[in-house]
């Protein structure tokens, strides 16, 4: 929203952009999740420390908690065609847990409001059909800005069988090849849940836990928390304005038990570090606060923006990758270690050869 106070160097999006080689693009995952490189980068200093993703039990703070997302990413890239045999390509944004369908009981299929990025030829009108497979097609209702599109989708029989028969695994567009079936495998956590199906981007960070490490992490002591996050474009969406205070952030969904609440407040009573593991597990506890007034059990939205001057209510550090030049993910890093501490992290990861984004390797603020 617009200011009328001056704008300081932390205000101005061109402080967030950073030069970075293509060849740090990390185009596919580490051979084993958890032996990929981690830097680590304090808070208080600045100092960093390089290890490798499996010594985290010795890095994190004492009986920390850990917060994951365990949303799970569906295969929600789909491709098709219009009536007049148009290509069509759409990316289902609306996270698929939170649909809400009317069925046909004499006809069985099932529709319902839903929204994506829709590639066509030309921009669609409203009652304009798109199909994808003889038991999936849309409907459009209403045609947004850089192909945003709201529609109701409709199929017949279960969705997420419709979806893992037909649909492509959503790798962010920075990784310049089609999905694969190892995608299915790699991208995605190993503790997101059947039940939390709909994100259209995974909460990477999670990428490099294993089953065994999670396993010597809670031999250790250390707590293990679980939110929601539905994660959708605005992951990749740019930052659009030149002073960052008018950017107007994407809605998500989110939801927080009252165990993980519970948890939270048990850690903070104590002492203990509460380490979010990624940003959007970030942006649910912080969102939460900001959205219910305290930290406690909730579901719903937010649109929390998180930048330099933000003071955090849960977070005491973060498990995160390398993100985009001049992204919202690295403006809310920057709130949490200092713009010029994180950017001269940025760029001693870059001159040690470190893999950026999605599928690249790892950073720990403690």
């Amino acid at each position: 929203m617009p200011t009328d106070s001056p704008a300081t160097p932390d205000d101005l999006l061109d402080a967030y952009r950073f030069d970075l080689p293509p060849g740090h693009i990390a185009e596919r995952p580490c051979a084993k999740r958890d032996a990929c490189r981690l830097m680590t980068v304090e808070r208080a200093t600045g100092k960093t420390g390089h290890a490798v993703f499996s010594d985290l039990p010795d890095l994190l703070p004492p009986g920390a908690l850990l917060v994951v997302n365990d949303t799970k990413v569906a295969p929600v890239r789909l491709f098709g065609q219009k009536p007049t045999g148009g290509a069509a390509e759409l990316l289902l944004t609306t996270p698929v847990a939170l649909l809400a369908p009317a069925t046909d009981p004499d006809t069985g299929w099932s529709h319902a409001p839903a929204s994506g990025l829709l590639r066509v030829s030309r921009p669609p009108k409203p009652g304009d059909r798109v199909d994808f497979a003889p038991d999936l097609y849309l409907t459009a209702t209403r045609r947004g800005a850089f192909g945003h599109t709201d529609f109701v989708l409709s199929w017949r029989g279960s969705l997420p069988e419709i979806l893992s028969r037909i649909g492509h695994v959503p790798l962010p567009p920075y990784i310049r090849r089609a999905d694969d079936a190892n995608d299915r495998e790699t991208y995605q956590t190993v503790y997101a849940r059947d039940d939390k199906l709909g994100s259209a981007a995974a909460p990477t960070a999670g990428l490099h836990f294993t089953e065994e490490l999670l396993g010597v992490l809670a031999a250790r002591g250390f707590g293990l928390a679980r939110v929601t996050c539905h994660v959708g474009i605005g992951t990749f969406s740019p930052v659009r304005v030149a002073d960052i205070r008018e950017h107007a952030m994407h809605r998500e969904w989110i939801e927080v038990p009252e165990a993980t609440a519970a948890a939270v407040r048990e850690a903070k009573a104590k002492g203990r570090a509460v380490i979010a593991v990624g940003t959007t597990a970030a942006r649910t506890l912080e969102g939460v606060v900001r959205e219910a007034g305290e930290m406690t059990a909730f579901a719903g939205e937010t649109d929390i923006f998180i930048r330099p001057g933000y003071v955090f209510r849960t977070l005491d550090g973060m498990v995160t990758n390398f993100h985009l030049p001049g992204s919202s993910l690295v403006i809310m890093l920057a709130a949490l270690v200092g713009r010029q501490r994180l950017l001269a992290a940025y760029g001693e990861a870059i001159a040690s050869g470190y893999r950026f984004f999605s599928y690249g390797d790892a950073m720990l603020v403690r």
